[in-house]
């Protein structure tokens, strides 16, 4: 049996909202047995992120793959590039880089995503307070949720697609931010921009335009395209 290694909380996690332990997960009980196999060839197939929205996309898919968190200053990079596009690239690249210098012969999947609104990058927020003011910033405005994917192999990268959603948020209420954090909050504390997609955040917007699977933080048709180019997935 093989056990993925995961590390703490990614990408608007909505489980484990209590910051206990995360035990590693065996494969078999992920499904990942019914997918395409890279290690029929003799290789592995990594995510570089403990995200369980990405997990869940890569298991729907069929993809047969690895979780190993990458170890990368977030921070320092986000703070080096103003641009949302450039940022999320050099996020997602990085992650795949680092991880595939510990498996040089492995190909590694790196993604991350960018929230700006008028102009400001958001980062998750650091408590309950600040989250509703985050709320309260975005009430009425365009969101940009900016996503990007990357592969690496050998410690290089050999792939980055970068995409764009645009999300309208609606006039948003005091009394609407209460409620919707008392439904939402802590899981919600994990996620640049406050909102997951798949529960109750879809009551902040009026309207979205952009590829669904960017929008939950990784390109994925890209994605699948760029594994069979490389012979990972089947033709």
């Amino acid at each position: 049996m093989e056990f993925i290694p995961v590390d703490g909380f990614a990408d608007c996690a909505n489980q484990w909202s209590n910051n206990a332990p995360i035990e590693p997960a065996p494969m078999s009980a992920l499904g990942l047995h019914h997918g395409f196999s890279t290690r029929l060839l003799g290789l592995a197939l990594i995510l570089a992120s403990s995200s369980p929205i990405r997990r869940t996309m890569l298991d729907a898919a069929g993809v047969d793959y690895v979780a190993i968190a990458a170890d990368v200053d977030e921070a320092a990079i986000k703070a080096s590039l103003a641009e949302p596009a450039e940022a999320a690239s050099a996020l997602a690249a990085e992650k795949a880089r680092a991880v595939s210098e510990a498996r040089p012969a492995d190909w590694v999947i790196g993604s991350d995503s960018v929230v700006s609104v008028g102009g400001r990058t958001f980062d998750k927020p650091r408590d309950r307070d600040q989250a509703a003011e985050h709320l309260r910033l975005f009430s009425g405005k365009p969101m940009q949720l900016t996503s990007a994917v990357a592969l690496a192999r050998g410690g290089v990268v050999d792939w980055v697609h970068v995409q764009s959603a645009t999300l309208q948020v609606r006039t948003l209420s005091d009394a609407f931010i209460e409620v919707y954090l008392n439904a939402e909050w802590p899981a919600v504390s994990y996620c640049v921009g406050v909102f997951r997609l798949e529960g109750r955040g879809v009551q902040l917007f009026e309207s979205i335009g952009g590829d669904h699977f960017t929008i939950l933080g990784m390109p994925l048709i890209p994605l699948l395209g760029a594994l069979r180019q490389r012979g990972l997935l089947p033709a």
